[in-house]
């Protein structure tokens, strides 16, 4: 009892789990402190609501730190967003959530899975390439950023079969 208490209390086991409506709210939250342009709580429970996205969360202990989203056509999916609380990056949790993601997303029959990432995000391109996916095209000045700057996006993909 008392080991379970204190990895409790320390945070605990990560765990990848569907979100749920009630999660909206820290998902907005999360996505606002990882990207220049964060969705809202709105954005997020109209996505939640969608038939066709799939949702995960990434909780420690009893805190949601992180969450992966995509949008399934046919036998394809979109990686729409994934973030993780940037004071628990670099433990290897967003490579958990990335591949528990994309089991659920093959378990749906999804075959191909398809990204963005700003080309100078190295620790995202490490990620993406350490689970799988290669780049396959360019976006010119894809993100525009809030200094009006426009940075590279590198479209990545990944077959699932």
């Amino acid at each position: 009892m008392m080991r379970w208490l204190s990895q409790w209390w320390r945070g605990g086991t990560a765990a990848v789990e569907p979100a749920s409506m009630r999660d909206a709210a820290r998902l907005a939250q999360l996505h606002g402190a990882s990207f220049a342009h964060g969705w809202g709580e709105g954005e997020f429970e109209a996505m939640l609501n969608e038939r066709n996205t799939l949702v995960h969360r990434l909780r420690l202990g009893r805190r949601t730190i992180g969450f992966a989203i995509s949008r399934i056509g046919a036998d394809e999916a979109e990686i729409l967003s994934i973030a993780v609380d940037e004071a628990y990056r670099g433990r290897g949790l967003s490579r958990t959530l990335l591949m528990t993601h994309l089991g659920h997303l093959a378990g749906r029959g999804v075959r191909t899975i398809f990204l963005e990432v700003e080309e100078n995000n190295q620790p995202a391109r490490r990620l993406y390439a350490g689970c799988g996916f290669v780049v396959v095209g360019r976006r010119e000045r894809y993100y525009k950023q809030p200094n009006g700057e426009q940075l590279n996006a590198l479209l990545m993909r990944r077959d699932l079969s």
